[in-house]
């Protein structure tokens, strides 16, 4: 039986006087401030409105998103996220677990924290803006917009380690099949350390003949591990229970990636063929990875954040792209996004130079926006976008603060890579950081 929170508090822990437990209590305020969070999140955990009074009581709504804000904070694992709920009497307090309470396991911090969807942090994170915007401390009428990269929890990818990634998961999900059943007579031979030793020869190869003689080896063995899978696949087809039906279907989504892998590879080793960023399969794990190049130097493996921020520094909105669209097309989006949360475009935005287009500046003014500030001109001219020189140093100063607000969340909310598996998941990664930085920087402003 699940609860939005409990009718009678427990016994607490006393408070301390520290700067952080200061900060933990203002946020704790804000929180009972926005009392739909909780049934926002309530609605996650609870789909189908199940009432029961028997069963375990489990986590509230008020303790989820509350750990969820602790781990993203202090950038905990679920293990070490587990004992300081216990350990620390700030956190206990903070998520409120009484004195008497032991606590929760990392697993079902985990399950709870996981099932918070990408749609309910956006709207949480809404519900906080609007609650900046009620206490003057964001208005929303001068605005900052850039783009990054948040990456994936993936090492960087090569057609020689995707064929080995392919060759030993299909390797591990055939054994585990075997086991779970041994009368079914699933043959198939292990080729995972020979994989990987062809890896190995491909990568310390001293000429390209070497390479593709290892290639060649490498992709018979993925085909020989391929074949195993559809087999085991046919095998699993006469049995309709559950367990049957699961490893069948994780065997054909692995298959099908790493029929994707076999054919880039033959393109690329074999025929001297490019691909497209855009078709290219860049992990097993997390086939949803975009290749993402930053200014024609830098490569990423992730995807493209979009990013709205205020003079409070507070991140207003955020957008989570397909692939890698150039930051000029998304100029009319963000601004329109912008006005459906605040009800109006703002009078000043300030772009990074990539955003730059005439287009954009044109379709700019169209909202009655009084100054447009690229930080590229790209062939315009400064009058065209602001009403003086004096206003476009201005924003274009004032843009580069949005800087170093990407580089914080980063680098003290873990924003800069994705630990979470799955596309689902990385969405609410990204949206669990940036609420977890506004609440901060809210409670920042309203404690000094």
């Amino acid at each position: 039986m699940r609860k939005k929170s409990k009718k009678q508090m427990p016994l607490m822990p006393p408070e301390i006087d520290h700067p952080q437990a200061q900060e933990l209590r203002a946020i704790s305020r804000i929180l009972d401030s926005n009392p739909i969070i909780y049934d926002l999140v309530m609605q996650d955990l609870c789909p189908e409105r199940i009432k029961s009074n028997t069963g375990a009581k489990g986590m509230t709504a008020e303790q989820v998103i509350r750990a969820a804000i602790v781990k993203q904070m202090f950038e905990f694992s679920y293990k070490d996220l587990a004992f300081h709920l216990v350990d620390s009497v700030s956190l206990k307090r903070f998520c409120h677990i009484g004195i008497g309470d032991k606590g929760f396991k990392k697993s079902v911090l985990c399950k709870n924290i996981k099932a918070i969807s990408p749609q309910s942090w956006e709207a949480v994170n809404q519900c906080l803006v609007h609650y900046a915007k009620d206490n003057g401390i964001e208005k929303g009428r001068q605005v900052r917009i850039d783009s990054t990269v948040v990456e994936s929890n993936i090492h960087a990818p090569s057609d020689s380690t995707l064929l080995w990634d392919s060759v030993r998961v299909l390797a591990r999900i055939l054994a585990k099949t075997k086991d779970l059943f041994p009368r079914c007579g699933i043959v198939f031979q292990n080729h995972t350390r020979r994989a990987k030793r062809r890896m190995l020869s491909i990568q310390y190869a001293k000429n390209k003949k070497q390479r593709k003689q290892h290639y060649l080896d490498l992709l018979k063995v993925t085909r020989d591990t391929v074949g195993y899978a559809q087999n085991c696949i046919d095998i699993l087809h006469h049995h309709h229970d559950a367990v049957a039906m699961a490893v069948s279907k994780d065997l054909k989504g692995t298959v099908a990636l790493t029929l994707r892998v076999i054919d880039q590879t033959e393109k690329r080793v074999l025929h001297g063929l490019s691909v497209p960023a855009a078709q290219k399969v860049v992990s097993i794990f997390e086939p949803h990875t975009d290749v993402i190049v930053k200014d024609r130097r830098d490569t990423f493996y992730g995807h493209k954040v979009c990013l709205t921020g205020g003079r409070s520094n507070l991140i207003t909105d955020c957008v989570i792209e397909n692939g890698n669209p150039a930051d000029s097309q998304l100029v009319e989006k963000m601004l329109n996004r912008h006005n459906e949360i605040y009800g109006q475009y703002p009078l000043k935005v300030a772009f990074d130079g990539g955003f730059a287009s005439k287009d954009n500046l044109k379709s700019a003014k169209a909202m009655k926006i009084k100054d447009v500030c690229f930080s590229k001109k790209r062939g315009l001219q400064v009058e065209d976008m602001c009403r003086s020189q004096w206003v476009y140093n201005r924003l274009r100063r004032f843009r580069a603060g949005i800087e170093s607000g990407i580089s914080w969340i980063k680098r003290c909310f873990g924003f800069a890579r994705c630990t979470w598996k799955g596309l689902r998941s990385f969405k609410s990664y990204v949206w669990a950081s940036i609420v977890s930085a506004n609440l901060l920087v809210i409670a920042r402003k309203q404690i000094a």
